[in-house]
């Protein structure tokens, strides 16, 4: 009983409390890009969920036999595979999606929320836990991705799911299929969600730079990032 309630809660965190769009920030270049109509939301939502929930099991059950000092070219290695079974499966049933994506469908394999996911929780945690952390962050990225990609069609092209509304499609508002549009929804879904989290007694979401990060110890950046840190403390003293 209480495994199925951990499960649950696991499944449950990436929706509203950690979605990883809304509340951890993360895979925003995407988001605003492919979010013009919701086929093209829906699409990228559902291609990157398969990638990370098979990404998650593959790397979990392999998470013993990795060596630590390779772990990131592995993981690497395992999302680009599925990416590129994904990117087929596209390309051969659904050739208008795989157009409408784009670029971003490839670069699902750069994608922060697959590689965070990887190293923060698949990494440390068993086979079914991380399909479910998996299911549950790509449910929370899709619902993002759908949300922001009805909200700019529907004002923006005055069309849902391609089907013209009477009285918006006459005189939609473009600026919301444009990026401003883009970064104006995103904030406003974001205000929503950080409202809904604090109500559950959860802090609101915040850009705290390369700390939070959980590929952190590994990167360069966050290297650097130090590095001018403590050039500004020596300046200032």
């Amino acid at each position: 009983m209480a495994e199925k309630k951990s499960l649950a809660k696991e499944f449950s965190k990436g929706i509203i409390v950690e979605n990883p769009v809304l509340r951890l920030v993360l895979g925003t270049c995407p988001t605003l890009a492919t979010t013009t109509s919701v086929k093209s939301a829906v699409g990228m939502g559902l291609a990157a969920s398969v990638v990370l929930i098979c990404s998650n099991v593959v790397i979990s059950a392999l998470r013993k036999v990795i060596p630590s000092r390779v772990r990131i070219p592995a993981y690497i290695v395992v999302i680009a595979s599925f990416v590129t079974l994904v990117q087929m499966v596209v390309k051969a049933f659904a050739p208008a999606l795989d157009e409408m994506l784009g670029v971003y469908l490839p670069l699902i394999v750069v994608n922060c929320i697959i590689l965070g996911r990887a190293e923060a929780f698949a990494s440390k945690n068993a086979v079914l836990a991380s399909a479910v952390d998996g299911l549950g962050m790509g449910v929370g990225f899709t619902a993002a991705l759908f949300l922001m990609g009805a909200v700019r069609e529907i004002l923006g092209a005055g069309s849902f799911l391609g089907l013209s509304i009477p009285f918006l499609s006459a005189n939609p508002m473009l600026i919301f299929i444009l990026p401003p549009g883009g970064f104006f929804v995103f904030g406003i879904l974001m205000a929503t969600v950080n409202k809904l989290a604090e109500k559950k007694g959860k802090p609101k979401a915040e850009l705290k730079g390369c700390k939070v990060c959980p590929m952190a110890a590994s990167c360069t950046l966050h290297s650097c990032e130090d590095s001018q840190e403590k050039e500004k403390q020596e300046v200032s003293v």
